[in-house]
C-alpha cells in the first residue's frame, strides 16, 4: 500500500511542470544546436536575456531530467497545497529568475577576476536551483518532518543545509561542478529570500516569515550563531529595516512583551500547524485510496473465481 501511494496524489501543476521539463529535455536531443538558445552562456546572454527564464527548466542529461520531474512532483504533494496553486507557481518562476540573475553576475565577477574564459562560456541550466529552493520550503513550513537521505533520517530543517555541505564537498572531485554548484546554491539563497521577506501570509496582510527559527542562522550548528546573527541582521535591515522599526504592531508585541497575534512566533507555529495537518490529511487520504484499490482488486478476484 506504501509503494502505491507513493506515486499517487500529484497535482495537475506539477504533472503539467514535469511534462514541460520532459519535452525540454527531448527537444534538446533532437535539435542539440538548440542549446546556446535556451541555456544559460553568459557570453551569450546579452543578446539572449530570455535564457535567465529558459535555462531553469533545461535539462541536459537523463539523470537530471528524471531526478528534477520525481522532485517535482514529490515536493509539489506537501508544498502546493498549503501554498496554493499560484503561490507555488509564483515561487518557482521567482526563484528561476533571480537564481539565473545571480549565476550571471556570479559568473562575469570571476571571468574578470580570474580572466579564465571558461566562466564566459559554460552552459548554465537544470531545475536543481528550484529544488533546492523547495527543501527551503519543507523547512519552514515542516522543520521537524523526517526526510530520508540515502539510508538516514533527518530532519527536513537541516535538509537545505546537509545538501549544500554535500555538494560543495564533491564539488572538489567533479570537474564539471562549477555548471551547477552555483544554481544550487543560489536556488537555496533566493528561496530563502522570497519566503523570509516577500511571500504573502494568506492569514495577515504582512509579508515574509520573520521567525527566528526561518532565520538565516537557523540553516547553521547553534555554536555559529551568534556569529552570524551581527551578519545577517544587515539583510533584515535592507529588507525591511523601514517597517521593523516603523510600529511594536509590526514587532507583534505589545507594551508589556506579550505576544499578539500575528507575532512571529505565533505566526510560525501557525504554519508548522498547517503543513503537519494538510501532511497528516494527504497520507490518510493516500491510505485510504490504497485500502480501496486493495479491496476493489480482492473483490475482482473473488469474481473471477466464483
Amino acid at each position: 500500500m506504501q509503494s502505491s501511494s507513493f506515486y499517487t496524489g500529484f497535482t495537475r501543476l506539477c504533472k503539467g511542470l514535469s511534462v514541460i521539463l520532459v519535452l525540454g529535455h527531448v527537444l534538446l536531443q533532437i535539435f542539440p544546436s538548440a542549446l546556446p538558445y535556451v541555456a544559460l552562456i553568459p557570453s551569450r546572454t546579452i543578446p539572449f536575456a530570455w535564457n535567465l527564464i529558459t535555462a531553469g527548466y533545461i535539462e541536459q542529461s537523463l539523470i537530471g531530467v528524471a531526478i528534477s520531474t520525481i522532485g517535482l512532483l514529490l515536493f509539489g504533494k506537501s508544498l502546493e497545497p498549503l501554498w496554493g496553486s499560484k503561490e507555488f507557481l509564483k515561487f518557482i518562476i521567482v526563484v528561476n529568475l533571480f537564481t539565473s540573475i545571480c549565476v550571471f553576475v556570479t559568473a562575469i565577477a570571476l571571468y574578470y577576476i580570474t580572466r579564465q574564459e571558461s566562466y564566459l562560456y559554460t552552459s548554465f541550466s537544470g531545475f536543481h536551483g528550484v529544488l533546492s529552493g523547495f527543501l527551503v520550503g519543507i523547512k519552514q513550513i515542516l522543520p521537524d518532518q523526517e526526510l530520508s537521505l540515502f539510508v538516514l533520517k533527518i530532519k527536513a530543517k537541516w535538509m537545505p543545509t546537509l545538501v549544500t555541505l554535500i555538494s560543495i564537498a564533491t564539488s572538489f572531485f567533479i570537474t564539471d561542478s562549477v555548471s551547477y554548484l552555483p544554481t544550487l546554491l543560489f536556488g537555496i539563497y533566493m528561496s530563502w529570500i522570497y519566503l523570509r521577506y516577500f511571500q504573502k501570509r494568506p492569514e495577515t496582510s504582512l509579508k515574509g516569515d520573520p521567525s527566528d527559527d526561518f532565520s538565516f542562522s537557523s540553516f547553521f550548528p547553534e555554536f555559529l550563531r551568534p556569529i552570524l546573527d551581527p551578519i545577517t541582521s544587515l539583510f533584515h535591515w535592507v529588507f525591511c529595516g523601514r517597517r521593523s522599526g516603523s510600529s511594536a504592531e509590526l514587532r507583534g508585541r505589545s507594551l508589556d512583551a506579550s505576544p499578539l497575534p500575528g507575532s512571529d512566533s505565533i505566526e510560525a507555529a501557525r504554519r508548522r500547524e498547517r503543513g503537519a495537518r494538510a501532511l497528516e490529511q494527504r497520507l490518510a487520504a493516500e491510505k485510504l485510496s490504497a485500502m480501496g484499490k486493495v479491496e476493489g482488486t480482492s473483490h475482482q478476484s473473488a469474481a473471477e473465481n466464483v
